[in-house]
């Protein structure tokens, strides 16, 4: 049974939500601000988290970026009624897996949530620590090393980089990495994909030997 932390602090629509999450086989485990959310992360181990962006305490977005320093994959939903697209832009930046807008329908919020809990986000046969040329690309903690110097990663960087690596020397496809990370190729997540592989690009400039070079009308492939 997959457990769901929800971190809401609007107490009727935390019960109705975790009451139907309940009744459609879910367990949840319900915090009313972000403070209690990160305590209870740490204590359950959820698979999935559910987090409202405006609470007291620590909000949605700070909640995810301390989340992040701590547990590399966890998907996290954001719930939130604030839909403008820098919103949107930093929510994924911290890591976000989705968002879903209020008000939403529980069918809408149950649908995101199967796909997120899909085994999708990991490529099969992948080390989570692995050798790029002169890099060391540690999965878990988000990093790029190299010749003493440490590159943090953002989550999606990481998880980009780490499908790319998954199919070092063949081609990535693009609709399969927006599919997997993104739950969707619609145009915005491809221009989003694109300003990633431009900033993994930069990050590995340093070794001409590795490169990710464009397949024209395809995807990527990393070459080492």
């Amino acid at each position: 049974m997959p457990t769901i932390l929800l971190v809401e602090d609007e107490l009727s629509l935390a019960f109705i939500v975790q009451d139907n999450l309940e009744s459609r086989g879910f367990r949840v485990v319900h915090a009313a601000d972000g403070q209690v959310g990160l305590a209870l992360f740490r204590q359950e181990q959820p698979d999935l988290v559910v987090a409202d962006v405006m609470m007291p305490r620590l909000d949605g977005f700070a909640l995810a970026e301390q989340l992040r320093r701590e547990h590399a994959t966890v998907p996290i939903i954001f719930l939130t009624a604030r839909g403008q697209t820098a919103d949107v832009v930093r929510g994924f930046e911290l890591g976000g897996s989705d968002y879903v807008r209020k008000p939403f329908s529980i069918d809408e919020l149950v649908v995101r949530i199967q796909a997120r809990l899909k085994p999708s986000d990991q490529p099969a046969n992948s080390p989570v620590v692995v050798r790029l040329g002169q890099y060391e690309f540690d999965y878990p903690h988000q990093r790029l090393h190299r010749l003493g110097h440490t590159q943090q990663l953002t989550h999606r960087e990481a998880q980009v980089l780490h499908h790319l690596y998954a199919l070092r020397n063949q081609v990535l496809e693009r609709r399969t990495v927006l599919q997997a990370l993104w739950g969707d190729d619609t145009f915005f997540n491809g221009r989003s994909l694109d300003v990633y592989i431009t900033r993994l690009r930069r990050y590995l400039m340093a070794d001409e030997q590795v490169q990710i070079v464009n397949i024209r009308g395809i995807g990527y492939k990393l070459m080492l």
